[in-house]
């Protein structure tokens, strides 16, 4: 098995969040649970990858959950104390060794590189890594 190598890796943000979530805290545990909408403000350099995204479109957004405590390794699930504890892997916490949020969110508004969304849980700030689209069934041709 080959093992772990520590060079590392170079990842860029490619926008920032947009939201009236301040505070970690006040964040919904998933976007489908009352997150209100916010907006994906990328850089307009990238403006030539939007292309073919549309209101309406349901995407897959990648975030780094840059505020989260990489330290963790396992968590009570939703902060629960009374369920058992679980391995970060088993769960959605943003507490993890590499704090990558994935969010299912519906594209309501595209002006510019400014692409409003719903259901996006993540706080005012947070970076956004990359979107990509939500793929129905394979199909052989």
């Amino acid at each position: 098995m080959p093992s772990i190598n520590d060079e590392g890796y170079q990842v860029r943000p490619i926008g920032r969040v947009e939201s009236p979530l301040v505070d970690p805290s006040a964040a919904r545990a998933q976007g489908d649970e009352g997150a209100p909408e916010a907006c994906l403000v990328l850089d307009p350099a990238l403006r030539p990858a939007m292309r073919g995204l549309s209101p309406g479109d349901v995407v897959i957004v990648l975030t780094w959950l840059d505020r989260a405590d990489r330290g963790v390794l396992e968590v009570h699930p939703r902060g629960d104390t009374s369920r058992p504890l679980q391995g970060v892997f088993n769960t959605r916490s943003p507490a993890r060794p590499n704090p990558i949020g994935l969010h299912e969110v519906e594209i309501v508004e595209i002006e510019g590189t400014r692409i409003r969304v719903r259901n996006l849980e993540a706080i005012n700030g947070t970076p956004v890594l990359d979107i990509k689209p939500v793929l129905g069934p394979v199909r052989e041709r």
